[in-house]
């Protein structure tokens, strides 16, 4: 019987991020947050794993960044915790994607939906960004010895307000709860504008990740 050739398993927390990074070739998905991630991650690993890789998009926290803008993490922030990424893993993504940019990405377990919030986390750990699985990819990488590596895209900006409706219409799993998110609403009318921008930040970052075919390289 022949050996299980090498696989690298990513780490993604939205239904779409699944579905873009299941077509690059040997790559194992695990999508969801918290308990689930971690579960998830710790199931997909095996003898023949290269490494973890976090994607996906992510809000910015750095004013600069625009929507669209890719992210190589070059360490990943959690609470009380500072993880430095793969040099090499890190080095030939942004070889391959020269548009991004290289920096910090905060990770932590709660969105962070306001410009205040994001300016008080930029301001404090100098992250370029910020995510909710990230640092969960990271610890389990760094338990297993395993390479680690992040690419994100900025969906909303340090400016943008992600209204309360956007995260009630978000499963676990990462699919959306259109009944819940109907329901936010209709509570909360006021956040359809808000959620018009969110939509369209999300678009541009999706239509950057598409792109974002090199998910599985040498190590």
């Amino acid at each position: 019987m022949s050996a299980e050739p090498p696989f690298i398993v990513v780490a993604v927390g939205l239904a779409f991020e699944a579905r873009i990074a299941r077509n690059a070739r040997a790559a194992r998905v695990c999508c969801g947050r918290g308990p689930s991630m971690l579960a998830a991650l710790d199931a997909a690993l095996g003898p023949a794993c290269a490494g973890i890789l976090s994607f996906g998009i992510a809000g910015g926290l750095d004013p600069a960044l625009r929507p669209g803008t890719p992210l190589i993490a070059s360490a990943v922030i959690g609470e009380g915790s500072c993880l430095a990424t793969d040099a090499r893993w890190s080095r030939a993504l942004l070889d391959s994607h020269p548009a991004a940019i290289h920096a910090p990405l905060l990770s932590v377990p709660e969105a962070v939906a306001d410009p205040a919030g994001k300016d008080r986390h930029f301001q404090r750990t100098g992250a370029a960004a910020v995510d909710m699985e990230s640092h969960i990819a990271a610890a389990v990488a760094n338990r297993h010895g395993l390479p680690f590596a992040a690419l994100r895209v900025i969906a909303d900006p340090a400016e943008r307000h992600v209204p309360p409706s956007a995260m009630r219409g978000m499963r676990e799993d990462g699919r959306t709860d259109a009944v819940a998110l109907l329901r936010a609403l209709a509570r909360r009318p006021r956040d359809i504008a808000g959620l018009v921008g969110i939509a369209r930040d999300a678009w541009i970052a999706r239509l950057t990740l598409a792109r974002c075919r090199s998910l599985t390289i040498e190590l």
